[in-house]
């Protein structure tokens, strides 16, 4: 089991820092109707996801490595520091740059949840239906990133 513990504390950690960058992608829309709440319903969707990913390991007695997590958060924090034209203040490339990280993640996310369903007839703690469930919901919400993505896009590289 140790590639599996291996593999799923990568992805706890990346789930810490897709957590973050949701927030923050949704907490810098707050005010914009196209984006905003969209980006709400999927910062509290990747939130509920890392936690199904905790009882999931949970279930396997992988507890999570710690400095895994601190590792994706600080990745995530030293991301904001990019270059975005504008030096204090939120920008349209700003948001398009988020949305491209989310997109990232979720797909990272949805690979996941697919491998372990490979493994399902072999490993007897693996709920598959709760796992279709999760890569369908990743699905939905690539198809959803990538409609903001394409929004976002026209915004601000038309300028």
């Amino acid at each position: 089991m140790g590639y599996l513990s291996t593999y799923l504390n990568d992805h706890y950690a990346g789930s810490t820092a897709g957590v973050e960058l949701a927030k923050r992608a949704a907490g810098n829309n707050r005010d914009e109707p196209e984006f905003g709440p969209p980006l709400e319903r999927i910062a509290t969707e990747i939130a509920e996801d890392r936690e199904e990913l905790k009882r999931l390991m949970d279930r396997f007695e992988v507890s999570s490595n710690r400095v895994k997590a601190v590792v994706g958060w600080v990745v995530e924090q030293g991301a904001r520091l990019k270059p975005n034209l504008h030096v204090r203040e939120y920008s349209p490339l700003s948001r398009l740059v988020e949305l491209e990280g989310l997109l990232t993640g979720v797909n990272g996310k949805h690979s996941m949840w697919r491998a372990l369903l490979v493994i399902v007839p072999h490993e007897a703690r693996l709920d598959e239906a709760s796992l279709r469930r999760l890569a369908e919901r990743a699905e939905d919400q690539l198809g959803r990133l990538n409609d903001l993505r394409n929004s976002a896009a026209g915004i601000a590289l038309m300028r």
